[in-house]
């Protein structure tokens, strides 16, 4: 999948950063997802974590049960633009761990 085309935001440091997407293009209209991911210290990033603007309405009876059936294809753009992302900070960071790796670290250090 090519989220350069779809990004609306990038910030990428050695201390992480974020990305954010439009999902409109993808079938979900108006909606927007994340990945973002924080600075843990002593050089290490955390692990990557993703979040959509779908989901987190949960309170939205509506909208749930609209997009309910397709919880897993959200599932398969998060996973993909967390490896994306992991693929962007790793470039611009010491960090040499692989994707996997990466995600067996605390989110924050605190």
């Amino acid at each position: 999948m090519n989220f350069k085309k779809i990004t609306m935001r990038l910030q990428t440091t050695s201390r992480g950063g974020g990305i954010e997407i439009n999902l409109s293009t993808l079938g979900f209209e108006g909606h927007r997802m994340s990945a973002y991911q924080n600075y843990l210290g002593g050089g290490m990033l955390g692990a990557i974590q993703c979040n959509d603007t779908i989901r987190a309405n949960a309170s939205d009876v509506r909208l749930q049960l609209e997009f309910s059936d397709r919880f897993k294809e959200l599932d398969a753009i998060g996973e993909g633009l967390m490896k994306y992302f992991h693929d962007i900070t790793k470039d611009s960071s010491d960090e040499d761990a692989t994707f996997e790796q990466n995600q067996t670290r605390p989110a924050k250090a605190y």
